[in-house]
């Protein structure tokens, strides 16, 4: 190749590399003439063959075509990635956002869906301590001193009298003592029972809680909202009932169960051909637990409810052994999507 030929290819790659419009046709062109094998390595080669006469101004041109490219290429790269960025706005003075690893468990999924229906309906979260006197987990809620559930086989109970709760229903109490009516709350958290261990039990469980206190407040808002929260849990279709039942701290009480959404209600192995799976409880709140907050019971009124985390979960997902949920097998958790 002699100098006119060499200055005619130095032309038309500085035409290319203006048309390179995208960094992946800039690489391919950089590639091509600069690349260990590209068209410029092959013509250095080249000069040593060259006419002695013309090998000095070859190699000049040759290392100025060379420097020239190389210098438009890097200055072609900066132009593009200018365009290409758009920095969306942004506050730097914020932390930084650490990438998740692992994958989130089914409880604390269940635990933020059920939190995020009832925050729109209004209600706010609550906390209290695992730990608690024989107070707030039971006389307080009206439970009698002979009731089974304080007795030892029931119940996690401390050298110094205190208890491991045995639901989150002592949390309400905290709340009322502290805030006068209207109270909305729901009390995630877990609760401990000398259960034994099964594939339906376990002796550590988590449950929310929901309180709703104010003036003229019925058993129609309790159906209405647990089927609210049904229907955004379970699906649409979901069908709710409530059984009469009997719990110290509400009056009336009831037990109230979700239609099965595996058979759609028809009878299936997980609804055990009934139909239904049990949920939870709920009712009133009665009179004597009021009075031990202080709330006046004869203007206010209202109800709470309970329902438990694992089971939402195993229904949800079709989960047959409670176990499972607390094995920490990687291969499980990852089948379980939100």
């Amino acid at each position: 190749m002699n100098t006119e030929e060499l200055l005619k290819l130095k032309q038309r790659a500085l035409e290319e590399l203006q048309a390179a419009g995208a960094p992946a046709a800039l690489e391919e062109l950089r590639v091509k003439y600069l690349g260990r094998r590209g068209l410029l390595a092959e013509i250095m080669q080249g000069v040593k063959n060259a006419d002695p006469a013309e090998r000095p101004l070859l190699g000049r041109v040759a290392n100025e075509f060379k420097n020239e490219l190389g210098r438009r290429v890097d200055q072609r790269r900066r132009e593009l990635q200018q365009t290409d960025v758009k920095i969306a706005p942004c506050d730097w003075t914020l932390p930084g956002r650490w990438p998740r690893q692992g994958t989130r468990h089914p409880i604390s999924i269940v635990i933020e869906e059920v939190t995020a229906i009832f925050a729109a309906m209004g209600f706010t979260v609550a906390d209290g301590p695992d730990m608690e006197t024989a107070y707030y987990n039971f006389d307080a809620l009206n439970t009698p001193d002979d009731h089974p559930a304080r007795d030892p086989q029931d119940t996690f109970w401390l050298a110094d009298g205190r208890l491991l709760r045995t639901q989150t229903s002592p949390v309400q109490i905290r709340v009322m003592e502290t805030q006068p009516p209207p109270v909305r709350i729901i009390a995630p958290g877990r609760v401990y029972r000398r259960d034994t261990t099964d594939a339906t039990h376990s002796a550590n469980f988590h449950q929310v809680e929901g309180l709703y206190v104010d003036r003229g407040v019925s058993m129609a808002d309790l159906k209405n909202d647990i089927t609210c929260f049904a229907r955004r849990m379970m699906g649409a279709d979901v069908k709710v009932r409530f059984r009469p039942h009997f719990f110290p701290f509400t009056e009336p009480s009831v037990e109230y169960d979700f239609s099965c959404h595996v058979c759609g209600g028809r009878g299936c192995r997980v609804c055990k051909n009934s139909g239904w799976i049990e949920i939870s409880g709920a009712g009133l709140v009665h009179p004597q637990v009021f009075a031990k907050v202080n709330y006046d019971y004869e203007q206010y009124t209202g109800y709470a409810f309970g329902l438990g985390v694992e089971r939402i979960a195993m229904i949800k997902y079709g989960i047959h052994d409670i176990r499972a949920l607390y094995a920490n097998d990687l291969r499980f958790l990852e089948q379980i999507r939100p």
